[in-house]
């Protein structure tokens, strides 16, 4: 059976949980700005549990959630300061954990219908310059539209002449049944595959979508790669605990519910179906903690 690579897991739901400064509509922004040690100890929790690539916490440094102010005068900031954190928490550990830089929606998760094309450069850059030192990869994570991607992923090859590899996680609509994968913006997952092949990402994933809708992403994802003969473009898979999110969904509304069903054991049937899928990278997204990534990491030690 196919190996594969373990991410970590949610980072919000694991900083409130152990006591970090945590509300809307900072979100996990917060303990960036007040607890950065527990930031850290969390990626330290997840690299101690399995994960073998861990995430920036900068997901949340966007205006969207820390406001137009505050992004202005300590963006960069915090963002430079989430890429030290996740680069100690990975040097210290004697592993050989990668860090990516999590580059967020820019205009809110979910939210298609929020994009400003024009204001990609201005959010993007300064995001991308403050990481950049610090990773070995790129994540645009829970992407819910092509053209934001393509607009990212031409900046980053501007600013990071190391050409490290970027992943780009799209997030699927899971509020009501589709006859076939679509993105939360409504268009479908085979023409995204297509159009991330076309700008030369690594990797194609899908995260912060019910366990349930994802193996069908994939499978499309992995024919549409063998169509196009990009097999070399790996496939992954971090999915949420959320119960489906509606068309309005926002992020900073407040705390969404999680399942209560998608214990560590429940998951990894999830993992274990989307590596026969074809999946080469999973972990896990909102409300998948690092008893769920140490189940996974259990798992891979037995195969």
């Amino acid at each position: 059976m196919t190996s594969f690579t373990i991410l970590d897991g949610g980072m919000g739901r694991e900083l409130e949980r152990r006591g970090a400064p945590f509300k809307q509509p900072e979100w996990s922004a917060l303990a960036m700005m007040e607890a950065p040690s527990i930031v850290k100890a969390v990626h330290q929790s997840y690299i101690n549990s399995g994960s073998r690539v861990i995430t920036t916490n900068s997901y949340a440094l966007v205006p969207f959630h820390i406001g137009e102010k505050v992004f202005k005068e300590r963006g960069k900031e915090l963002a430079i300061l989430s890429g030290k954190v996740a680069r100690e928490a990975a040097d210290e550990s004697g592993t050989d954990t990668k860090v990516a830089g999590s580059l967020a929606p820019l205009f809110g998760s979910y939210r298609a219908d929020l994009y400003q094309a024009d204001r990609v450069e201005e959010l993007a850059v300064p995001l991308i310059e403050s990481l950049n030192p610090y990773v070995d990869l790129w994540l645009s994570e829970t992407q819910s539209l092509i053209d934001e991607v393509t607009r990212v992923k031409a900046l980053v090859d501007k600013i990071d002449v190391d050409k490290k590899p970027f992943w780009v996680s799209f997030t699927l609509e899971d509020s009501e049944p589709t006859t076939e994968p679509l993105l939360r913006s409504g268009e479908a997952v085979v023409e995204a595959v297509k159009a991330m092949q076309a700008i030369g990402v690594s990797a194609i994933l899908f995260n912060c979508s019910q366990p349930e809708i994802i193996g069908e992403a994939i499978q499309v994802t992995q024919k549409t790669l063998a169509s196009l003969n990009a097999s070399s473009i790996q496939i992954g898979a971090y999915a949420n605990a959320f119960p489906p999110q509606p068309k309005n969904a926002t992020a900073n509304d407040g705390l969404d519910e999680l399942r209560a069903d998608l214990t560590p054991p429940a998951y990894l049937t999830w993992v274990k179906q989307w590596q026969k899928d074809g999946a080469t990278l999973i972990g896990g997204c909102c409300g998948i903690g690092p008893e769920h990534i140490a189940a996974i990491s259990a798992y891979c030690a037995t195969e």
